[in-house]
C-alpha cells in the first residue's frame, strides 16, 4: 500500500509542534501577569454604581486577558524561531501555513486593539464615575467607535486620567507602526509582509509632496519571527504601563462612588 500523503503531513506538523512545545517548555519565563480582580470593592454599592461596577468586571477581566496572551505570543514566536530557523524552505512554508501565521497576525494586530479597548473601558466607566462628582451630568457619550481623544472630555475631571493617557499613548503608536510596516493596517486594507518566508511589496507606490506619482521596484524580506517578538516585547511594556495607569484610575474613581454613597447616607 502506498504511502498516505496526509498521514506524512500530519505526522510530520505533530513533530514540528512536539519540537515547539520542548522549546516553550524550557525556556525561562519573561514578561509579568496582569492581575485579576484587583480592586477593593466594598460588599455593597448603591444601585447607582451597577453599570460601573458591572463594566469594570468586564474590562478588566477582558483587559488583564489581552495583555497576558500579548506576554504569551511573545514566548511562543521565539519559541518557533528556534524550530523553525534549520527547517527547508518546504517545511517552514508548512509550518508558517499551520501554526505562525494565525499567531503572527493576531499578534501584531494586539497593540492597536488594546489601545482601542483602554480608550472604551477609561471613557465608560469615567463617564459613569462622573456621577459621583456631578449627579446631574447629562448623558452626552459618544456613541461607535471611541478612541483615546473621545474619551478626554470625560476623563479630565480624574487626577489619575492624564497620567494614564501618557502611558496609553504610545501603544500601537507612531514607532510601532514604523517597525511592523503598519501590518495591522497593510493585512486589512493591502498586502501585509510574509512570516519566515516569502517575499512581498514587489511594486510599491507613493504620491510624493509635489503631486507626481512614484512607483518603485524591490521587495520586502518576510519578517524574522525574533524580529516580531521583539517589537512586541516594547509593546507588552507599554501594555503594562497602562494597564498600571488604568488600575490608579479605576482606584480614584471607586474612592469617589464609596465616598458619595457614604454622603448621601
Amino acid at each position: 500500500m502506498a504511502d498516505d500523503p496526509c498521514s506524512a503531513a500530519s505526522e510530520k506538523l505533530t513533530d514540528l509542534y512536539m519540537r515547539y512545545r520542548a522549546v516553550l517548555d524550557a525556556a525561562s519565563p519573561s514578561g509579568r501577569t496582569m492581575p485579576y480582580r484587583w480592586w477593593a470593592r466594598p460588599e455593597r454599592l448603591s444601585g447607582l454604581w451597577l453599570p460601573w461596577d458591572q463594566m469594570l468586571e468586564e474590562y478588566a477581566r477582558e483587559l488583564a486577558n489581552m495583555i497576558n496572551a500579548l506576554t504569551d505570543h511573545v514566548r511562543r514566536l521565539r519559541a518557533w524561531h528556534v524550530v523553525v530557523e534549520p527547517l527547508s524552505d518546504i517545511d517552514k512554508l508548512a509550518a508558517t501555513h499551520e501554526f505562525i501565521d494565525m499567531l503572527g497576525t493576531f499578534a501584531l494586530s494586539t497593540p492597536y486593539a488594546l489601545k482601542g479597548k483602554f480608550a472604551v473601558a477609561a471613557g465608560r466607566l469615567s463617564h459613569q464615575a462622573n456621577l459621583a462628582k456631578d449627579i446631574g451630568r447629562a448623558e452626552n457619550f459618544p456613541t461607535g467607535n471611541l478612541y483615546p481623544h473621545d474619551i478626554e472630555p470625560f476623563g479630565r475631571g480624574w487626577t489619575t486620567f492624564r497620567p494614564f493617557m501618557l502611558a496609553l499613548e504610545p501603544l500601537g503608536g507612531k514607532a510601532f507602526r514604523q517597525a511592523s510596516a503598519n501590518f495591522r493596517h497593510a493585512w486589512t486594507h493591502d498586502f501585509s509582509p510574509n512570516f519566515v518566508i516569502g517575499v512581498s511589496s514587489a511594486v510599491t507606490r507613493a504620491v510624493e509632496a509635489d503631486g507626481k506619482v512614484r512607483y518603485g521596484l524591490g521587495e520586502r524580506d518576510a519578517f524574522s519571527l525574533n524580529a516580531v517578538a521583539d517589537i512586541l516585547e516594547i509593546e507588552r511594556e507599554h501594555a503594562y504601563r497602562a494597564f498600571e495607569g488604568f488600575r490608579a484610575l479605576v482606584d480614584e474613581q471607586l474612592a469617589a462612588i464609596i465616598a458619595f454613597d457614604e454622603q448621601r447616607g
